[in-house]
């Protein structure tokens, strides 16, 4: 069996970058080598060579990264500088969404702001509520996390959260509160906080700058700018993510108790809802089809078993395959799902662009140098007929063990 090729696109992006902290640790030392004739090659770009004139040549661009062998070079391993605040002059507190257990880009997107925000002097806190599975949060910018584990924090419970945030308020004193403004709960609970603290937020807020905050107003088309409050309510790509340093992720035990007295509102679950009925721009996992789409029958038999929304790129809507509201990218609906499984898609620069702002992309494909194999997460390559007959049969059975189990 040959050899996997991996590469590390974040060590690549490092090795570039002349002003990142490690792009000295990652330039490589190769000064000579046999081409593939037996040639005798010298790297005129490695530190310390001697040019023919007897100059010798100190090399700062980063150029000779490129003269590696990628075939025989072993992973990098990328260690971050970690950044340490013993005593933070001030808090920033992130309350992320958490969707699923996990930082949404959504909420790398908000703690990256509020990284910016803190400076030097001061610390991002963030606060999560119930179990989770997030294991990154040191990379991802957080210096301090208050964790609720109460049973009353799951699910659907506002008031709970608020009453904890208020807690969290009263011995903190944060600069800012920073609340992602989406569906998924942000938006509503930062809503209602606001109202706890008789505070005015600044809402649908996509940059923050020279301590004034910019945000949509209307219908979208029109910016207001005022000076920025201690409570943003932020949209997706408010600041970029951290990248380039680690951060203590400590946990910060608060001094009182929370109130966790039972509250006005029930939770009954979610409600079950036809995923054929869900629009596309607010589908959390959508199952698309492309020309590699052969058994069409097939491909509608596996979105009714994930539970997915149906989509399509512009060749099968335009082969009759799919209707015209199926069709996703830049001539048709941009989405912002979660997951996105592109099945048999080439990825035309129209259907990048309309798959931009989600989450995780899956690709099944023939081709493993497509485009859309580069932009996914996850690449299967093979049959699509055969790969969706699997995944059916799999969840087929894993359904199948859960019942027994139950049982």
């Amino acid at each position: 069996m040959s050899e996997i090729i991996r590469r590390d696109p974040h060590a690549e992006w490092i090795a570039r970058n002349r002003l990142h902290p490690l792009h000295a640790s990652l330039q490589s030392s190769v000064s000579s080598w046999l081409s593939a004739d037996g040639v005798p090659r010298k790297n005129p770009h490695a530190v310390g060579f001697i040019g023919p004139n007897g100059i010798k040549r100190i090399d700062r661009s980063g150029a000779q990264q490129a003269s590696t062998d990628k075939r025989s070079s072993a992973p990098t391993v990328v260690e971050l500088p970690l950044h340490i605040v013993e005593q933070p002059a001030f808090h920033i507190c992130v309350v992320p969404d958490m969707v699923g257990g996990r930082l949404s880009s959504h909420d790398k997107d908000l703690l990256g702001l509020a990284r910016k925000l803190a400076g030097a002097e001061g610390a991002v806190v963030g606060v999560i509520f119930a179990e989770h599975k997030e294991s990154a949060f040191d990379t991802a910018g957080v210096d301090r996390i208050v964790h609720f584990t109460d049973a009353v924090f799951d699910g659907y419970a506002p008031e709970q959260r608020v009453g904890a945030l208020v807690r969290v308020e009263s011995q903190l004193a944060p600069r800012h509160w920073l609340l992602p403004d989406s569906r998924n709960g942000g938006g509503e609970l930062g809503r209602r906080l606001a109202a706890k603290l008789s505070e005015r937020p600044a809402t649908r807020v996509w940059q923050v700058a020279d301590e004034q905050s910019i945000g949509r107003a209307g219908a979208g088309r029109e910016d207001l700018q005022r000076p920025a409050p201690r409570l943003i309510l932020a949209m997706a790509e408010c600041a970029e993510p951290i990248s380039e340093t680690r951060h203590q992720a400590l946990p910060l035990q608060l001094q009182d108790a929370i109130n966790t007295s039972r509250s006005r509102i029930d939770d009954l679950g979610a409600v079950a809802v036809d995923p054929a009925l869900i629009p596309m721009a607010e589908a959390e996992f959508i199952l698309s089809g492309g020309n590699g789409v052969k058994d069409w029958p097939l491909f509608h038999q596996a979105a009714a078993t994930l539970g997915a929304t149906e989509g399509a790129s512009r060749v099968a809507v335009d082969d009759g395959f799919m209707p015209r509201n199926r069709q996703v990218g830049a001539t048709g609906t941009w989405v912002t799902a979660r997951v996105y499984l592109a099945v048999g898609i080439s990825g035309a620069i129209q259907h990048l662009q309309g798959i931009g702002a989600c989450d995780k992309v899956v690709a099944v494909n023939m081709d493993a140098n497509c485009d859309m194999v580069k932009r996914a997460d996850l690449s299967v390559i093979g049959d699509s007929a055969a790969i969706l007959q699997a995944l059916i049969a799999r969840i087929d059975a894993h359904r199948q063990g859960g019942i027994r189990d139950a049982a």
